[in-house]
């Protein structure tokens, strides 16, 4: 196929996709430089596939006064979704860890509130199905209380283990499910941030002898993180203090060990 009949296509390719929220750049054309240009011919019904370099979708761009992606103008990205909905948004998302005893695979479903960063653990489990998932959607509504009505949306990937009965609990309390795409980690990207945060900070510290123990050890771990970790997404201050974060004073200070002294809490000693 000729360049003359490609860039038409190409044209076409791209203010569909501005369109639709999308935009296409030629320095992001996957691997080896080529990107897929796919149009649906409207006289024949048929789906005309070309590949083009780089440089040639860049300069057909160029031509045609078409600027880079991130220039477009586009509806909604999802980073600017994330940031404005921050706060009536919550995440939930699931982790292993593999018990030191029975060697069996135990897992754990938590949620977090995007906004200041309060995380609920749901629940730990060895069988995470529909339905186990579905009784930890109930209790976090019942956790948030009257503050459900501060969210109108939570994030979830697509996993086997959210049901459509998962969905429905939420919808019934006014919080809207938002799936990510497939293969789309990032998107979930203040779950996923967690989890390599309580792997490196607590269960590869420690040896977990079950269920019961890794529940015990997430809880000490919530109330450390929720009312006294620093969080640089806030400044440093943790998500909900137990009390004012005190200036830095001269004096003697505390330490306080958490979990065994796996973690330390600093105060200025009375």
């Amino acid at each position: 196929m000729s360049q003359g009949s490609v860039r038409p296509m190409i044209v076409v390719v791209a203010f569909e996709l501005r369109e639709h929220g999308c935009g296409v750049s030629a320095s992001r054309c996957g691997q080896g430089g080529v990107h897929r240009c796919a149009v649906q011919d409207a006289l024949c019904g048929s789906m005309a596939i070309t590949t083009r370099g780089a440089s040639t979708i860049r300069r057909i761009l160029k031509r045609h006064r078409i600027p880079p992606a991130p220039v477009r103008h586009t509806d909604t990205t999802w980073r600017q979704f994330l940031r404005t909905q921050a706060a009536s948004m919550l995440a939930v998302d699931l982790f292993h860890v593999d018990c030191a005893v029975t060697l069996r695979r135990i897992y754990v479903l938590f949620a977090l509130e995007v906004g200041d960063r309060h995380r609920h653990v749901l629940g730990v489990t060895a069988h995470p199905d529909g339905r186990w998932t579905t009784e930890q959607a109930r209790n976090l509504v019942m956790d948030l209380g009257e503050h459900v009505a501060r969210f109108w949306f939570l994030v979830r990937d697509r996993a086997g283990q959210f049901t459509a009965s998962f969905d429905t609990v939420l919808a019934d309390a006014g919080i809207e499910v938002v799936k990510i795409p497939p293969r789309c980690a990032r998107a979930n990207c203040f779950a996923k941030r967690f989890v390599p945060t309580v792997r490196s900070e607590l269960t590869d510290r420690m040896l977990i002898f079950g269920e019961r123990h890794l529940r015990k050890v997430l809880v000490a771990y919530a109330a450390h993180y929720n009312t006294q970790r620093p969080h640089r997404a806030l400044q440093l201050p943790p998500p909900r203090p137990e009390a004012p974060v005190p200036e830095p004073v001269p004096g003697r200070i505390r330490r306080r060990p958490i979990l065994g002294g796996l973690i330390n809490q600093y105060e200025p000693a009375a």
